[in-house]
Formats: structure tokens, C-alpha cells, sequence
């Protein structure tokens, strides 16, 4: 039978309505409400990122034209564009963050039962940062060079799934390292970045913590080899050492020894060298698990290609960070779907298939494990079948 609520009905279901209440009272987000409530904001502004709506006129077009399905939705109604503008630029975005902090948590543990692709049981973190370029003259308060703006997303992806589970939005001009230095990881979890982090002090603190690291040398490095290891003739490893920083303030920040590997990249033509405070790892795995830093780089394209975040229908600072929260709650229910998904759908597909088929009355379960079957009524009254199209 064909249930009683659209697919966007049953996506918003994934959310839990007790805790996002809870998450408005704490935050006194709904003071001096009237009528407009934060679950209008939120329903509104997640139909932006999974209806690709460019606009607020979209946006509370798109839902006004839905007819009666605004009720299946928990909307008091059709969302008005001035009142959306205003809920964007003054309703704490907080709330956003901490609704993807829940749903987080609900898509580690279906993914904790799905297969790892290491053999290592070490948690497996990649850090990294996407610059959003933004117009200066209308994004005033989004500094980063004199003639133009932008905003930094900062991301930790958990590749137990590959799930964005922290996030941060700064200025363009902030450097990685400064918002890294905030960060704590569990012991003996593994975290992967690009030579950006590469500051001394920041991995001397999470070495002293019990994480490990993996990142690339920076062209300049002055070191001194220790010891080779030995290395496997038939393989791209070119070199695996222990070494010892010689520069008088790198050795101060970090006085320990390091190891180095360098790696023969066959399809650039060029070597590759990498840095971990791993001692026991096989080289070929710590070029594995550098290698695997690209999911990020992935998680980055998938979401500006496919969400709201290059473009804004809100210019405060407020409104922004709450288009690029929602943009990482639609995320993560895309994961979510993935995840329970019997076939292996790519996120931009299931995105694009998802937006064209948003109000459409269908079974959510059944629609994301045979998405091309129709739902036909046969003749005298009998009960509406699947075929095959």
C-alpha cells in the first residue's frame, strides 16, 4: 500500500522530535516566538539542501505548493520568506550543530556494524579544510583578504563509515593549524592530514595524549636519519627511517623521533614523503592510510556539489552557519540512507533521485531498496501492487 506520508516526511522521522525540542529549550531559541517555530525553521531550511532550492521564494514556494502534505511534515504552515529571513539571521545556529550531534551518534552505531576497511581496530580520523569563497561587499563580516571574503569549514571525517563528526566555520583567514590545536582525539585513534598541520607542537601534544598521526613532510624539513629500516625490494617503498629534527626549535617542540617514509607514486611520476609517530606499522600501510586521507577531499566535492553551501539565501553571519549546519544534517541522513540501503547507492545519486522524488508518496524503506519500481492500483478495487517499470 502506499503509505499516508511523503519520502521528506519519513526522512524528518530520522530526527528525533523529543530531542530536538529538548535542544530548543536549552538554547531558549524559540524566546519571543510567534508562531514560526525552530521545527518550521528547520523543516524549511532542510528542504533547501534536499530540494535544492536556490532562494528563500523556492523555498517557501516549493513547500506552499505542496498542498496538504505540509501537515505530514509538522509544519503549522506555509512558511512566510520574510519570517524564514529573520528566524535564519536570529535564531541561534547552535541548534543545527547540535542536532547533527545527535543524528551523528545514531548513523556511528549502524555504521560500527558494517565491515572496516583496515585491519588495524584503531579509531581512523582525516582532518581537513575547505575554503567557501563569498562577496566581500555583501558577506561584510567574512574577512579574508582585503578585496575578497570567504569562510573556512573545518571537518573531521570518521572513516568508520565516513561520517563528518566535528565541524567548525571561521573566517577565510584563519589557519588550519589554530582550529586543530582545540581538537582531543581518544587514544591510540590514528589521525590523517595534509602538510597544512604540520606544526611541531600540535603533534608533539597529541603524540604525548597517545594518538598517532599520519601526514606529508613539508619540502624544508631539516632531519637527521637515525636508522633505515629494511624495506621490501618489490614494492613502491623507497625508503622507511627513523629520524631526528635538527632545527633548534623543532627539536625543542617536538624532541622525539619520527618516522619517515618515502613512497614511489606511479601515476604523478614522483615521490612521495610521510611522516608518523606509528613505529609498528608496516610502510605500506602508513602510505595506505595516507592514501585514505582522499575520502575527505570526496566528503568536500560531494558537498558542494550537492548541497547549499557555495550559495546563501541568508548574508549574516548567523544565517550562514545555519545553512552549512543543515547542510551537514542532510549529509548525514544521506549516510544514514546508505548505510540501510540494500543496494550501493552513490551519495550525488541518491541525492539527485531523493530531490526529484521528495513529496512523493512512497514507502521510504522500499523506495531506497528498489527506487524504480511504480506503484500501479489494479482494476476492482484490488490492493496496489510494485512492478517493475
Amino acid at each position: 500500500m502506499v503509505p499516508p506520508t511523503s519520502l521528506f516526511a519519513q526522512v524528518l522521522k530520522l530526527v528525533d522530535r523529543t530531542d530536538f525540542e529538548r535542544i530548543v529549550r536549552a538554547h531558549e531559541a524559540e524566546k519571543h516566538a510567534k508562531g514560526f517555530s525552530c521545527w518550521d525553521q528547520f523543516v524549511s531550511m532542510l528542504f533547501c539542501q534536499m530540494g535544492a532550492a536556490h532562494s528563500l521564494r523556492e523555498i517557501c514556494g516549493g513547500l506552499g505548493t505542496a498542498l496538504g502534505k505540509l501537515t505530514h511534515l509538522g509544519l503549522s504552515g506555509t512558511p512566510n520568506k520574510s519570517t524564514l529571513a529573520y528566524a535564519n539571521a536570529n535564531r541561534p545556529w547552535q541548534v543545527q550543530q547540535a542536532v547533527f550531534e545527535n543524528l551523528f551518534l545514531k548513523c556511528q552505531s549502524l555504521a560500527a556494524t558494517h565491515k572496516r576497511k583496515f585491519r588495524f581496530k584503531n579509531p581512523l580520523y582525516s582532518l581537513d579544510a575547505s575554503t567557501i569563497d563569498l562577496c566581500l561587499s555583501v558577506f561584510d563580516w567574512a574577512k579574508f583578504r582585503r578585496t575578497k571574503g570567504a569562510i573556512k569549514l573545518h571537518l573531521l571525517l570518521d572513516h568508520q563509515g565516513y561520517l563528518p563528526c566535528w565541524g567548525h566555520v571561521t573566517d577565510g583567514s584563519v589557519h588550519e593549524v589554530k582550529v586543530a590545536q582545540k581538537l582531543d582525539f581518544p587514544a591510540d585513534s590514528i589521525v590523517v592530514m595534509d602538510r597544512g598541520y604540520v606544526d611541531f607542537f600540535l603533534l608533539a601534544r597529541w603524540t604525548f595524549q597517545g594518538v598517532w598521526w599520519v601526514t606529508r613532510a613539508k619540502t624544508n624539513m631539516a632531519y637527521e636519519v637515525l636508522k633505515n629500516l629494511p624495506i621490501s625490494k618489490n614494492g613502491n617503498i623507497l625508503k622507511d627511517q627513523v629520524i631526528r629534527l635538527t632545527v633548534h626549535r623543532s627539536q625543542e617542540a617536538y624532541p622525539k623521533e619520527i618516522r619517515r617514509v618515502v613512497v614511489w607514486d606511479d601515476e604523478q611520476k614522483r615521490e612521495l614523503v610521510f611522516l608518523t609517530n606509528h613505529m609498528n606499522f608496516a610502510a605500506s600501510t602508513v602510505a595506505a592510510i595516507y592514501k585514505e586521507r582522499w575520502q575527505i577531499e570526496l566528503f568536500f566535492k560531494a558537498l558542494k556539489q550537492n548541497l547549499r553551501v557555495k550559495t546563501f539565501v541568508g548574508t549574516t553571519e548567523n544565517a550562514v552557519q545555519t545553512q552549512i549546519w543543515t547542510a551537514l544534517i542532510a549529509l548525514l541522513l544521506f549516510k544514514f540512507l546508505q548505510l540501510k540501503s540494500r543496494i550501493a547507492w552513490s551519495l550525488s545519486h541518491l541525492a539527485a533521485m531523493l530531490r526529484m522524488n521528495l513529496l512523493t508518496y512512497r514507502d521510504l524503506w522500499a523506495w531506497l531498496d528498489a527506487p524504480f519500481l511504480v506503484a500501479r492500483l489494479e482494476p476492482m478495487g484490488k490492493q496496489m501492487e510494485l512492478i517493475p517499470t
